[in-house]
């Protein structure tokens, strides 16, 4: 089904229903889905405990000076070692490095993490950037049937991590979460089925050309 090597990037809100179609994507081509597994994968890689990656994970670092000027972004290039090792910045390095070696390694579906700019800045070009996003009451409804949790949870949960994803992406790239120009393909499954967003993505990346 796979014609060529390519790696598929999903940015998604919460609730959009970003993640479970695209693990789904995945098993119909048999290639890999990261998710916050690549912490894993990244502690092992490193033999810095988990535990800080998933600190650290899709929230922003807390350098100041990275918040206050405009723009002003961490530098990928290599991580480094010493008493920084675990700043979240250095541990941003450490992760982006996972990510393109798994995107040199196989093709494979990674959401979030910034992948679509790290790739992008790895000059790895066989890539698919999606983003999924969704009106709020779509979103509330999808997060309330799959946290299961109630109204009230789940917008919380939605405000919450939204927020977090958005810091996260503007501290580490110096551009903006939901920014046209960063995606091939904007997706909005408000009024659509879980199965008619996996046609759009499976779809669209066969008009690509990388599948049959």
């Amino acid at each position: 089904m796979i014609k060529k090597h390519f790696v598929i990037t999903i940015g998604r809100q919460f609730g959009s229903g970003g993640r479970l179609v695209g693990k789904r994507l995945s098993e119909e081509l048999g290639i890999h889905f990261y998710d916050e597994n690549i912490l894993s994968l990244t502690s092992e890689k490193t033999a810095i405990g988990e535990q800080y990656f998933r600190l650290a994970d899709e929230k922003a670092g807390s350098n100041l000076l990275y918040r206050i000027v405009d723009k002003l972004k961490p530098q990928l290039g290599k991580p480094r070692v010493g008493e920084h090792i675990v700043t979240p910045e250095n541990l941003f390095r450490f992760q982006a490095e996972v990510i393109e070696e798994l995107a040199e390694a196989e093709s494979c579906i990674i959401a979030g993490r910034c992948a679509n700019y790290v790739l992008r800045e790895a000059g790895f070009r066989e890539r698919v950037d999606l983003f999924v996003y969704a009106d709020l009451e779509t979103r509330i409804q999808r997060a309330m049937d799959y946290t299961k949790t109630d109204r009230e949870e789940a917008l919380r949960r939605i405000r919450k991590i939204d927020r977090e994803r958005r810091e996260y992406h503007r501290y580490y790239t110096g551009e903006e979460w939901m920014k046209l120009d960063n995606y091939d393909l904007m997706i909005n499954a408000s009024r659509i089925s879980y199965d008619e967003l996996f046609s759009l993505m499976r779809d669209y990346i066969r008009m690509k050309g990388y599948i049959d």
